[in-house]
Order: C-alpha cells, then sequence, then structure tokens
C-alpha cells in the first residue's frame, strides 16, 4: 500500500487538474491502477483545505470509492478533540470512516480503538495512523453493532452514523443513518462513561434529543459563519442539557455561546419599534440552536421581530456572537424611496429576514448588482411594518 515514484510524480503533475477531464484525456496508467491515482488526486486537492495533515504527507492514501464529503474537517475534529482537555483510558470510535476525527480524539487518550466495518478503508486507515505517528491504537474491521458486545468498557465512545441508504440517497432521520442509534444507545452507555455522535446540521435538534435521551450538551459547530455539524455528548448523569454555539474563525478568534433550552423558552425579551443605531445577526450555530431570545440576557441588545432574528442597541456591542453593522437609513421597500435616500447606491449585498420579497425579486425592484459596501436587511418591524435596513459592516 504505497505509491510507486511514478505515481507520485504524476499527481504532483497534475494535482490541480480536473480529475473527471483527466479520467478522459490521460493513458499513463489503465484500469485499476488509473482510477487509484485519480482517487489520489482527488484526494489530496479536497484535503489541502479540509484536512491539511492528512495532504502535507505525501504518503497518505485516500480510498477510490469514498466521498470526503461526510468526513470531518481538521478543524471541527480539533474541536472534538478540545472537550477532552483530561487524559482518560479507553476511546473507541465506531464508525472509523477516513479516521479523521480518531486520529485527533485518539491523542487524548491511553488507548484508541478504530472500527470500520469496510475492509479496504480500515487497512488505509492503519496504514495513514502508521505514518501520522499515531500510538497505542488498534483497528478492527467489524460492525459497530457487532463489536460494541465485545469490547470492554471506554471512557468515550464517538459515532459518526452513515447518512446515506443502500441506494445512495441522504437521509436525515436519525433512525435511517447506520447505524441506528436509537436501537443501540443504551448498550452503549452500559459500555461507556460517555458517547459522542456526530450528526448532519441538517438534523432537527429538538427531534434529536427527544430520541436520544442522556444528551448533556448539545454543541452546534460552524466555520466561517457556515453551520457543518452537530455533535450530541451523552451521559448517564443526569444534568440539565446546555448548548454550545460555536462558530471557528481563521483568524483564531472563535465565537462561543452557551445557553440552556430551558432559558429560551421561558425567556421574556423587551422588542424596539425602530432600529437603534447597529444591527446585529447572530451567527449560524446560534441561529441553529434557536438562541434567539436568551441572547439578550446576555449582550445588550433589542430585538426588532419575534421571527426576524435581528437585534439593535445604541451603543457598540462588538463582541456580539455574528455579524455586526452601523445602521445608516431606515426605508420604505421600493425603488423611489431607496433611490432618494440614498442615489449613490449601485450595488449592495441583500438580505431578506422575514420579509415577502425573495433577493432576486428585490434586485429587479431597486436595480441594485450584488456586492459591494452596502448591505441591505429586508425585514418586518416589531409593529409589522416592512422595511428596508441599509448599514455598512464593522
Amino acid at each position: 500500500m504505497q505509491l510507486s515514484s511514478e505515481q507520485k510524480q504524476f499527481i504532483l503533475n497534475h494535482e490541480n487538474e480536473n480529475v473527471s477531464l483527466l479520467a478522459l484525456h490521460s493513458s499513463t496508467f489503465k484500469g485499476k491502477e488509473k482510477q487509484f491515482v485519480l482517487a489520489q488526486i482527488a484526494g489530496r486537492q479536497i484535503s489541502k483545505n479540509k484536512i491539511p495533515t492528512f495532504y502535507n504527507n505525501f504518503d497518505i492514501i485516500y480510498p477510490i470509492h469514498l466521498s470526503l464529503e461526510q468526513a470531518s474537517s481538521e478543524e471541527t475534529a480539533k474541536y472534538k478533540a478540545s472537550l477532552f482537555n483530561e487524559r482518560r483510558k479507553l476511546f473507541v470510535d465506531l464508525t472509523g470512516g477516513l479516521g479523521v476525527d480518531f486520529m485527533f480524539l485518539s491523542r487524548c487518550f491511553d488507548e484508541s480503538i478504530y472500527v470500520e466495518k469496510n475492509i479496504i478503508l480500515s487497512e488505509l486507515a492503519e496504514h495513514n495512523f502508521n505514518l501520522l505517528g499515531l500510538e497505542n491504537y488498534t483497528v478492527i474491521n467489524s460492525e459497530a453493532e457487532i463489536i460494541i458486545n465485545e469490547i470492554r468498557k471506554a471512557s468515550l465512545i464517538f459515532l459518526d452514523p452513515a447518512r446515506r441508504d443502500n441506494d445512495g440517497r441522504k437521509v436525515f432521520q436519525i433512525e435511517d443513518c447506520s447505524p441506528n442509534l436509537i436501537s443501540i444507545k443504551d448498550l452503549l452507555l452500559d459500555k461507556s462513561d460517555e458517547v459522542l455522535i456526530k450528526y448532519s446540521p441538517m438534523l432537527d435538534i429538538s427531534l434529536a434529543l427527544k430520541a436520544l435521551d442522556n444528551v448533556k450538551q448539545v454543541h452546534v459547530v460552524s466555520i466561517e459563519n457556515e453551520c457543518k455539524e452537530l455533535l450530541f455528548l451523552l451521559s448517564k448523569e443526569m444534568t440539565n442539557c446546555i448548548y454550545y454555539t460555536v462558530n471557528l474563525k481563521k483568524n483564531g478568534e472563535n465565537e462561543v455561546f452557551l445557553f440552556n433550552p430551558d432559558d429560551e423558552h421561558s425567556c421574556t425579551i423587551d422588542y424596539l419599534a425602530y432600529p437603534e443605531n447597529y444591527l446585529y445577526e447572530p451567527n449560524s450555530s446560534i441561529l441553529k440552536a434557536g438562541g434567539f431570545k436568551v441572547l439578550t440576557r446576555f449582550y445588550d441588545v433589542k430585538k426588532l421581530h419575534n421571527h426576524s432574528h435581528l437585534y439593535t442597541s445604541k451603543e457598540l456591542i462588538d463582541d456580539f456572537p455574528g455579524r455586526i453593522f452601523k445602521i445608516e437609513k431606515v426605508v420604505s421597500p421600493n425603488k423611489k424611496q431607496l433611490k432618494s435616500q440614498i442615489p449613490e447606491i449601485k450595488k449592495a449585498n441583500i438580505a431578506v429576514r422575514n420579509f415577502p420579497m425573495s433577493v432576486e425579486k428585490i434586485r429587479k425592484l431597486t436595480d441594485l448588482k450584488d456586492g459591494g459596501d452596502h448591505y441591505i436587511f429586508a425585514t418586518t418591524l416589531y409593529d409589522e411594518k416592512k422595511v428596508f435596513i441599509i448599514c455598512s459592516k464593522i
């Protein structure tokens, strides 16, 4: 399981090229070897930004038929590892896959077990783990539902259930993923102190909580304001569930906001009928987690409407977890008003928040092109008045 010098040179020469076109026009390799080499190019193209530790080791082998779509990024894998600062005994990954999460989580434990039902993937993982210098780990080719009965008590079990059915179609319900966590959740908690489960950000958090039980933490993880994954930490210890909304930023200034969902449900807030000097939009993790009212307990902002999820303040709140804007004008939503108020605007970034018109229709109405330094939020105020809030990003 090694790349030949000829294969390596070919990959280096064509690393930035379109793999589909290479498949059609290149005749350097034939048959299965051609498939293998093209898979290495595709793998390196994806891992360059997503998993740089893999990309920086040229001897890493990528599988031929596995999409890297579900594989964790290096950033989210490191975040998972950060949840376990105190060194523990045994870690078990029951759905090993490409092994990105295993690579980082295993370093927090004295011993680790990687389980993968696909024999080719498990062989590739062992090859790659050796290259990356992992220690005290075992690779097992088996199904999660089978091996769970055989392993000894663990400190942490991790699962990332497959989110495609036998026909390759995406699924979003817990019971449709493989393995089906609902059928083995009790056994998992008997076999481990804690269980960490990764799911798609498309999953409904409230439905997941009802199905899983024993959830003490929910982590909603975004990268640069794009929601990437949901993490559910289960334990037999009954505690109030806490939501961790996390936006990982390239500059290292990560946004983290914690809240209890019961507080969100019981929270009463004041609405402001008209925007003040600054406009705030929570990051995607907070929006996914539904921390809409409880935000006003921790930040001195007022909400504009129950369903708009936009906030305002007189003074700047520079540590607000989301996008911050300086309000320039608030105008009625029509072309004449907009042009008369700020005639120099030719381009704008338009967003619709609780407004009965699409971005495309607003562009046609206003003749505004996309881009530029201006931002326009088409939204509804507390008194149900429709407005355009024109602002600049801070």
